[in-house]
């Protein structure tokens, strides 16, 4: 990609970051520096993403800005436990937080259950209220394709806003292939469900592929932060310097 195409590429990409700091070394320091970082001038990205413990000192940080405050629940085991994963949403949600991502029981929808993933679901929907919600599928797990656009159907029909690849914790993350197929169940779903992409991204080019993948199966134009996010936390430092360094907007 020329310099020209890469700035393009993340003028559309940065709108679209929900900046994480999901690191076993996070600390109150790493946060306020991460709420700094998405308040940048160039241009501000959609949320951010921290851990349950971190959600209050992220949402007075930003109070005042349009980024959102994301965290994780049942992460990144995807446990059966849908009473805990309701607690823990409420918790974070009274907290401030704005969206919560979701790790679908997985298991479970790998061994033939899918009740029990969906009561976790259900349960997270509801605790949830007007807030947003990422299901995470985590497909390098679920990995047969089949079972990932079940996943997939499974999430949204349960109230899912969001269907989300991946913690980031597994041996294998996002990709094209899982993606493409998250994108034929997100056609067939009412409007206004969206592809949140996460795990691996660390290029600016990584982006335009998965921006790519979203126009072809959606259309262009559908791509907004109401529709796709893209999880990651160094490609923030990747996207800055594509517009650093590419032509001006």
């Amino acid at each position: 990609m020329t310099s020209a195409s890469l700035a393009a590429a993340a003028r559309r990409a940065l709108p679209l970051l929900d900046l994480t700091d999901l690191s076993g070394t996070c600390t109150p320091a790493s946060i306020d520096a991460l709420c700094a970082a998405a308040r940048d001038p160039r241009g501000p990205v959609a949320a951010v993403c921290v851990w349950p413990r971190f959600v209050a000192q992220a949402a007075d940080a930003l109070r005042g800005s349009p980024v959102r405050v994301a965290t994780v629940v049942n992460f990144p085991e995807g446990g059966e436990d849908a009473a805990a994963a309701e607690a823990e949403t409420r918790a974070a949600r009274s907290d401030g937080a704005d969206e919560i991502d979701l790790v679908l029981p997985y298991r479970a929808v790998l061994r033939g259950d899918p009740d029990t993933a969906r009561a976790v679901v259900t349960r997270v929907r509801a605790a949830t209220g007007d807030g947003l919600l990422k299901l995470i599928l985590e497909t390098g797990e679920l990995a047969d394709p089949g079972i990932i656009a079940a996943a997939s159907r499974l999430g949204l029909d349960a109230g899912a806003d969001f269907l989300k690849t991946s913690t980031g914790k597994s041996p294998v993350s996002a990709t094209p292939e899982a993606a493409d197929i998250m994108l034929a169940a997100l056609r067939e779903a009412p409007p206004g469900r969206g592809l949140k992409v996460s795990g691996g991204l660390r290029r600016v080019e990584d982006a335009a592929l998965y921006l790519a993948l979203a126009d072809r199966a959606m259309g262009p134009g559908w791509a907004t932060p109401a529709t796709v996010r893209l999880g990651a936390s160094s490609l923030h430092a990747a996207l800055l310097a594509a517009l650093d360094t590419g032509d001006p907007a």
